[in-house]
């Protein structure tokens, strides 16, 4: 039998033990459970991002965003005036494009010397701009489709080095191919095909190019990110991490993809396209240096007639383009959503009021 004395001993023991670790201890205090100095970096969005003047149009995919050396923000859209331009603090800046009866818009990208390029895969083009919108050159054939040198098959975007060279990533139709063409629009050479082996491609969605001339590609419905040199050398692949949708890359060559996370384009007769919202920053090299989630957002059962009253500030549906300022800011174009959204990198927050 337990005698009483002992009993009693181990209660004391216990009860001095639970009081040396109460929150209120001098160890509890200097020491909490949370960072005093966060080393996250979180986003909040800016919900009165951009003003938009009342003339032009608000509805439409935003499928093509870049941003040029004077922190201002281009975005392709689909509809009315399809080209808008935007301070990185929302003010409206320029608008263009219904002239150039464009019919499926898809990636925007900024030329070393300026220059708007576009990449219109309902018209089977990609096409080179002033700021002020007037045509300085086209690739490709308008309105016809093929697989030759002259023409693309439902073109996805473009990449331009500092000398002029052009790669174009011909994804949507059949070809799934990487075309290259000089600064003066003369065929190059072309590499790649439907596959899944490296250097393959299942669809080609997106490209940019790095400050020592490597090119990373988007092979976006297979959930992998392909680096190429530019003779179409492949060099190594980025796969299970991201289904990446759109790329950018800054001037210190980080890397940013929006997408979602991995899972099989087509799964049990569906295609699901995403299940979630997320941004991330790689190295040159591969590696993760960033991840952030947003929420996916409502907009009824029909994507391609949403409801987008739905929406929250912060939300999205089909992020399809990211791109980061010099403030580090960052821009994201969404379809199925029909907006450009503005996320302010957060690293301090002042605390709550007791």
């Amino acid at each position: 039998m337990i005698s009483q004395a002992r009993i009693f001993w181990s209660l004391l023991i216990a009860i001095a033990f639970g009081i040396s670790l109460s929150s209120t201890s001098p160890l509890h205090a200097q020491n909490p459970g949370f960072a005093k100095e966060p080393v996250i970096t979180e986003y909040d969005v800016d919900p009165n991002w951009p003003v938009r003047p009342d003339e032009i149009a608000a509805a439409g995919w935003v499928s093509g965003l870049s941003i040029d050396d004077k922190d201002q923000v281009w975005f392709f859209r689909k509809g009315p005036d399809p080209v808008q331009v935007y301070t990185s603090d929302g003010k409206f800046v320029r608008s263009w494009g219904n002239e150039h009866n464009f019919v499926n818009p898809h990636h925007l990208r900024i030329g070393p010397d300026g220059s708007i390029w576009l990449a219109d895969f309902g018209r089977h083009v990609v096409q080179k701009f002033t700021v002020e919108g007037k045509p300085l050159q086209t690739l490709g054939v308008l309105d016809e489709r093929g697989d030759d040198n002259d023409h693309f098959d439902r073109p996805t975007d473009m990449a331009i080095t500092p000398a002029g060279d052009v790669f174009v990533t011909d994804g949507y139709g059949n070809n799934r191919r990487i075309m290259h063409f000089d600064s003066d629009g003369k065929f190059v050479k072309t590499w790649g095909e439907y596959g899944s082996a490296p250097g393959k491609f299942i669809l080609p969605h997106s490209i940019v190019v790095d400050s020592k001339g490597k090119l990373y590609v988007a092979d976006r419905n297979s959930g992998r990110i392909q680096v190429f040199d530019q003779s179409g050398k492949y060099l190594d692949s980025w796969g299970n991490v991201i289904m990446p949708w759109g790329l950018s890359i800054t001037k210190n060559d980080e890397l940013w993809v929006c997408g979602s996370s991995p899972h099989w384009w087509l799964r049990d007769g569906k295609y699901p396209e995403f299940k979630d919202q997320v941004f991330m920053k790689f190295s040159t090299d591969g590696r993760v240096l960033q991840v952030w989630q947003i929420p996916l957002g409502d907009i009824g059962d029909d994507k391609n007639n949403p409801d987008t009253s739905r929406l929250k500030p912060g939300e999205a549906v089909g992020v399809h383009c990211i791109a980061a300022d010099s403030k580090g800011n960052l821009f994201v174009g969404e379809i199925y959503s029909e907006r450009a959204q503005k996320f302010v990198p957060v690293t301090s927050r002042t605390p709550p009021k007791k």
